[in-house]
């Protein structure tokens, strides 16, 4: 059975042209805003009033302010001279003041202001060589006609080409286009949170009676932002269920290979690790694909999960593959898993762009075959003459940096793939369920034993000399260091140049051979002696570029020197101070800060001070910056919410999460007089990809 979009809904997404006021020139100035249809300007909400209720007398108000106010038209000083503005005197109740013009036409002032009429004038007025004035008015009125002034005029968000007054008549034009819709909001929530009927809450939207109904808070705003976040949730859920409905391959491992590496490791898992562990594996053996996230603050032993969770596809006779976003990360996974790999008897190779010629082609050969068990590697891995006997499970790293598309592309390498997905990125949860919602998510919140908290102290840039002697003590000690050079956001290039221009600066104070280097434009092959060098001990402090940000683990390195920290998102500075703190020795992050720091880049770096609990820092990172910056908008997937603001609703994304599931679970194919009212909801909200999953399904 197929379904089209209800016919109630035809006249909200009909031409923009087809409201008063916009023709085709402002429907593509509208188009500049993401405004294409009457829905869309529905949804862009007013973030502010302005109290248009008339007085009697601009006495006793405090300037500057806005007012409106009845007058009787006086005198009109044409200017006197060029550049110099067209005056008319006006007497409110009380006072008189002057309506100021510039580069005004005199045939249009003479007409709108006719001398010893009245007239309702409203606008900003301000005080100008002790006389009263309002420039250029806002409105000017007719008392005896139909005074269309609303006394709260709601101030809209705009582009260029669309005023305020075009906004508000295109808005409420839209507005006569809205009809009662059938009712899809759980009858007992909305009567506990006191939510009006959607088109009810959607006019009181429009005609804010004061700043504080332009709240996220106002029980109009949270109803509206709760339908956005309730279809995004249905959605999401149908989406899962459609997974969840595609057939898996059952993978019971035995256990065997995965006991030889936990005798081979130093230490015991975490109750965390054992947990996660346990999840995937129950997930595996059933006859239906796993879509999991692993997610965990740096250091947290996401690795060993994850290779656990490959052995158990390779004791079951299948394959397991690991995808890093960087050749560097796909690497240090490498030199990390191949000696736990070898203490279980497993195959395991790299696959990266550099693979070429019969070297390549033999892996490939041995990957078709089975007999390469586990392939780690990079975007390589997507290229189509890459074959598996038996794959069973796709681990991707650091999800954020790959797309929903290639992490399906990497599940078609085989028969119904089980997905984990891992990040290092401690995400809010309410970031984490609009943004992860179709995926089961298991955390791991311990760290391994004996690691010990970083201590994190903000240093002034003036204090160079004595951080590099700092380095010296440290290097006679036998500890390593990073030196992470400033974020250049104009290019790599610029980087590359501060970069080698500190490292040349660190080989004169510390001794040449004692200090490597490596960037983003170095070759390939330069970048991997220069990190084979450090991780050998060879070289003691590396300076580098934020190339190291993720997964570079040298247990020896106990400090981070981050220059012009400032510049660095909260994320960020977490993820590049996790590099160090990887031993048992106790480990320094030294923020380098120059000249005085604003109020923001203050606060990031008193958090980093503060606290090396990955998830808080995300709070409050979230809080700093919002959800779209946090996790990158362009390239995380994240929707684009209209009207709900994921930071200060929070809560109601849980809640729309759960009323989802349990209306899913009780009406799966939205049969019900709610489903149907949920399914004109989705149409409402351009979800057409969940109907179109419901009737496939």
């Amino acid at each position: 059975m197929t379904y089209s979009r209800p016919e109630i809904l035809f006249p909200l997404f009909a031409d923009l042209t087809a409201l008063d006021g916009v023709g085709p020139k402002s429907a593509q100035n509208f188009a500049n805003m993401d405004v294409v249809r009457p829905r869309d300007l529905l949804f862009t909400l007013p973030h502010g009033c302005v109290d248009r209720r008339p007085r009697s007398s601009l006495k006793g108000l405090i300037f500057p302010n806005i007012a409106t106010v009845e007058v009787k038209i006086g005198a009109h000083q044409r200017p006197t001279g060029r550049g110099r503005p067209y005056r008319v005197m006006v007497r409110d109740a009380e006072m008189d003041f002057q309506l100021v013009f510039f580069h005004a036409r005199e045939d249009w002032v003479q007409k709108n202001l006719p001398v010893g009429e009245r007239r309702l004038v409203s606008g900003k007025v301000e005080v100008f060589d002790g006389l009263a004035q309002m420039v250029h008015p806002d409105h000017i009125l007719r008392i005896d006609e139909n005074i269309d002034l609303p006394p709260f005029e709601p101030v809209y968000p705009l582009t260029g080409g669309i005023s305020q007054k075009l906004m508000y008549r295109a808005t409420h034009s839209a507005l006569d286009r809205a009809v009662d819709l059938p009712e899809w909001v759980d009858k007992n929530l909305k009567a506990e949170r006191n939510w009006p009927d959607w088109r009810s809450a959607l006019t009181q939207a429009h005609s804010p009676q004061g700043v504080q109904d332009t709240a996220a808070s106002s029980t109009v705003r949270e109803r509206l932002a709760y339908d956005e976040l309730f279809a995004h949730q249905v959605t999401l859920a149908i989406a899962r269920a459609s997974v969840r409905r595609a057939k898996g391959v059952e993978t019971h491992g035995d256990g065997r290979l995965q006991k030889h590496v936990l005798q081979a490791l130093p230490y015991a898992p975490t109750g965390a690790q054992t947990r996660a562990i346990g999840e995937i594996q129950e997930d595996m053996a059933k006859p239906i694909r796993m879509n999991r996230l692993l997610q965990g603050d740096v250091g947290s032993g996401k690795t060993l999960v994850a290779f656990m969770s490959m052995l158990t596809a390779v004791e079951a006779g299948g394959q397991a593959v690991m995808m890093a976003p960087t050749e560097i990360l796909a690497r240090q996974h490498l030199a990390g898993l191949r000696p736990l790999a070898e203490s279980a008897g497993v195959r395991l190779e790299l696959l990266t762009g550099r693979d070429k010629g019969k070297e390549r082609t033999a892996k490939l050969a041995a990957l078709a075959s089975g007999d390469i068990q586990i392939m780690v590697g990079t975007h390589a891995l997507f290229q189509k003459d890459v074959e598996f006997q038996d794959l069973r499970l796709a681990v991707i790293d650091e999800q954020h940096r790959f797309g929903v598309q290639q992490r399906m592309d990497l599940g078609a390498k085989g028969r119904a793939v089980d997905i984990l997905v891992m990040t290092a990125t401690p995400i809010p949860r309410s970031l984490a369920l609009a943004h992860y919602g179709d995926m089961d998510i298991s955390v791991l919140d311990e760290k391994p034993p004996g690691r010990k908290p970083i201590e994190t102290v903000m240093v002034s840039a003036g204090r160079l000399d004595q951080v590099v002697d700092r380095l010296r003590a440290a290097i006679a000690e036998g500890r390593q260091a990073y030196w992470v050079c400033p974020l250049v956001e104009e290019s790599e290039v610029v980087a590359m140049t501060a970069a080698e221009d500190r490292f040349k600066h660190l080989r004169a104070a510390l001794g040449e051979g004692n200090v490597g280097l490596v960037h983003g434009q170095m070759r390939p092959s330069e970048k991997d002696k220069a990190m084979a060098d450090f991780i050998a001990g060879r070289t003691k402090v590396l300076v580098a570029t934020t190339v190291i940000e993720v997964g570079v683990d040298v247990a020896s390195a106990t400090i981070i020197v981050i220059e012009q920290a400032e510049h660095f998102g909260l994320a960020q500075l977490h993820q590049l101070r996790g590099r160090v703190g990887r031993g048992s020795e106790a480990s320094t992050c030294l923020l380098l800060y120059s000249g005085r720091l604003g109020k923001s880049a203050l606060a990031r770096l008193t958090i980093m001070r503060e606290t090396n609990d990955g998830f808080r820092i995300a709070e409050e990172d979230l809080r700093l910056r919002g959800a779209g910056d946090l996790l990158g908008v362009a390239q995380s997937g994240l929707p684009k919410f209209r009207i709900a603001d994921l930071e200060a609703q929070a809560d109601l994304m849980k809640i729309a999460q759960d009323d989802a599931r349990l209306f899913l679970h009780a009406d799966p194919k939205l049969e019900t007089d709610r489903g149907k009212a949920v399914r004109t909801l989705l149409y409402l909200m351009e979800q057409d990809k969940a109907i179109r999953l419901l009737s496939v399904g």
